[in-house]
């Protein structure tokens, strides 16, 4: 088959709409397939091919609605121009899917939606476009969800779309299955018997650093480390000293407490060491999909406590490795923790050790049968080989 996937960015960027979309685009590769991304120009990608994927990038700035630019344009025209079996479009909400949605009917190839949660569904800016998009989605030959039950899912379920399929996100087996010669606490001077506790998120300001460090400020962890690995973290540095409740925690903390906090960026190698080290995952997000991270907690033994948010009680569920603390979520559908319950669940799995040990080992079993991207990118080329045979 030759195919093409269209993600706002791409390699070298980094995050989980990009990590889905190589994953899926390499394996492919190697499954016999021609593969080609379309995505956003990146100055330090001096490559038009990466492990058997073609990239064809465009210059286009910021996430147009409507061909605004000479570039947008070019994108457009690619499109329309394609001969290709299958085109897939990951995620709403910006250019690369954006620009396609008029101009859906007019593409000859059998075109796929991954739209990764609508995250914007409920924010007064985009209730037009989501407007727009209860007719333009039935454009698609077929809407794959990562979810039984989010927000994309059920708008499609309520606008009467008759073409859709559930696929999960994973984590992968050549990442996670060798044995790593890193060793995280000596490479960070973090003590042995420390109880090591992780997040593995960029410094977004949505990903719920802010509520982990007040979450793990507050919890009766002995002798503890929170490490937070994520890029932007210059960001995160700046913004997160203006709050006073951190800022008062850190400093009891300095002057009475045995807790240290490190947050930084690491090479994906040291990433995944941290997983597989680590003795907890913490993951207090405001806004997410469905959450490629606790996929790779479930590939690296490590048990996870998250807030209600995407998918996550789906996930929690299905791979039977982690536990959800009570949320709320806003206006905008933005979750919060509920912090004095999160800071007991915490405190409840951390003098646990059985209870985590126990999900560690069930979730990396189901993880292995069903949750490798080497089983899910099969699934992938099945729908599209559907596609082709329908």
């Amino acid at each position: 088959m030759k195919i093409v996937h269209c993600v706002e960015s791409y390699y070298p960027n980094v995050g989980g709409m990009q990590e889905v979309v190589k994953q899926l685009s390499e394996r492919l590769v190697k499954l016999g397939h021609d593969v080609t991304v379309a995505t956003r120009y990146n100055t330090e990608r001096n490559f038009t091919e990466l492990n058997g994927v073609k990239i064809v990038a465009f210059k286009i700035i910021g996430n147009p609605r409507k061909i605004e630019s000479e570039e947008d344009q070019k994108y457009v025209d690619f499109l329309l121009n394609l001969n290709v079996d299958v085109i897939t479009f990951f995620a709403a909400q910006q250019w690369a899917t954006n620009l396609a949605l008029p101009i859906l009917k007019d593409i000859k190839a059998k075109k796929v939606s991954v739209p990764t949660g609508y995250s914007g569904l409920y924010w007064p800016e985009f209730k037009t476009y989501f407007e727009d998009m209860k007719t333009q989605i039935h454009d698609y030959d077929m809407n794959v969800y990562l979810s039984y039950d989010y927000r994309d899912i059920n708008f499609a379920k309520e606008n009467n779309v008759k073409y859709m399929v559930v696929i999960p996100n994973a984590a992968a087996e050549d990442e996670f299955l060798p044995d790593t010669t890193i060793n995280v606490r000596k490479e960070l001077n973090i003590p042995e018997n420390d109880f090591l506790v992780l997040l593995v998120g960029s410094y977004t300001g949505w990903k719920g650093h802010k509520e982990a460090i007040e979450l793990f400020l507050r919890s009766k962890l002995k002798h503890s480390t929170l490490l937070m690995i994520g890029n932007n973290y210059e960001y995160f540095k700046r913004q997160y000293i203006k709050h006073p409740t951190l800022f008062l925690l850190l400093l009891m903390n300095k002057l009475f407490g045995s807790k240290r906090i490190i947050f930084n960026y690491y090479p994906r190698n040291f990433t995944v060491a941290a997983y597989k080290q680590a003795n907890l995952f913490l993951f207090p997000s405001n806004v997410e999909c469905s959450p490629i991270v606790l996929f790779e907690c479930a590939a690296a033994k490590l048990p996870f406590i998250s807030t209600d948010v995407g998918n996550t009680p789906e996930i929690a569920q299905w791979t039977k490795g982690g536990e959800i603390m009570p949320t709320t979520k806003d206006e905008g559908g933005f979750s919060h923790v509920k912090m004095e319950e999160g800071v007991k669940m915490l405190n409840g799995l951390y003098n646990d050790e059985q209870k985590r040990k126990k999900m560690a080992e069930e979730s990396f079993a189901v993880w292995k049968q069903k949750y490798s991207w080497e089983v899910i990118t099969k699934e992938y080329e099945k729908l599209y080989l559907s596609l082709l045979n329908s």
